[in-house]
């Protein structure tokens, strides 16, 4: 990747913390909208380029960290041999599989600071595409990862649902935006030690629809230790749900 690019995020990756609030655009008019751009040209989210046919152009494409096919198929952790890394066979973790399109690798994690930290709200759509051409849409529901009240109105938009709201477009599966909600307001899982992370977010979340019978899918944009989504699926299952996996922009290393 050339010193143009390597500026040009370098320039998002700094942008000012966004303050504002999301647009609240009717739901039936953003998946109209989701879809037809798809079949618009546009430009590369890394290189600018005009006429892109997706979110990134054919070179900057080739050059994303994407995923390798050996990985865990519980915590999609690359693997150089076997189906199921030794974490999640000692310790099998709540969720029954991630699916990830990338590594949480430059250019990756630029453009995905810039969207959560700089305000960039437009980068959600070129994320949600990438990550719902890696799912396999084997679901009944999306649920957003889920926000304590504080950080919503500190950083005044929630990331997963931004997500998930185009994710949700392009698969036609049903988003279920409020079903759970984070009742503790706790510290960011990214300053803490990954000791500790498991204890952080424990009973941090409810959910208050009936998922009974329903495969669920839960929209992040980074999975870490996975203990996060080991929480939600927690109390996913308490609602009903049979099969939780997590559906993750890019998977940290």
């Amino acid at each position: 990747m050339g010193p143009g690019k390597m500026l040009r995020f370098e320039t998002l990756a700094s942008s000012a913390r966004f303050r504002g609030l999301s647009n609240s655009v009717p739901r039936l008019l953003n998946n109209c909208f989701v879809r037809a751009r798809r079949l618009l040209p546009q430009s590369c989210l890394l290189c600018g380029v005009n006429g892109a046919h997706g979110p990134f152009c054919e070179a900057c494409q080739a050059d994303l960290p994407w995923l390798p096919r050996g990985r865990c198929r519980v915590c999609a952790l690359p693997l150089a041999s076997g189906s199921v890394c030794g974490a999640c066979l000692e310790r099998p973790p709540r969720f029954d599989a991630v699916e990830a399109a990338f590594a949480y690798r430059f250019p990756v994690n630029a453009l995905i600071l810039a969207f959560k930290y700089g305000g960039r709200l437009a980068l959600a759509r070129g994320l949600g595409e990438a990550l719902a051409r890696a799912a396999t849409r084997d679901v009944d529901a999306i649920v957003p990862m889920p926000l304590s009240p504080a950080r919503l109105a500190g950083r005044g938009f929630n990331q997963a649902l931004e997500i998930a709201r185009v994710v949700a477009a392009l698969t036609g599966i049903p988003l279920l935006r409020d079903a759970c909600r984070k009742v503790a307001d706790t510290p960011p899982q990214a300053a803490l030690p990954w000791r500790e992370r498991a204890n952080n977010v424990r009973r941090a979340f409810v959910c208050d629809a009936d998922l009974e019978g329903r495969r669920v899918a839960a929209v992040d944009d980074v999975l870490t230790t996975g203990a996060t989504l080991n929480e939600l699926a927690r109390v996913l299952r308490r609602a009903g749900a049979v099969e939780v996996v997590g559906w993750v922009v890019a998977r940290a290393l």
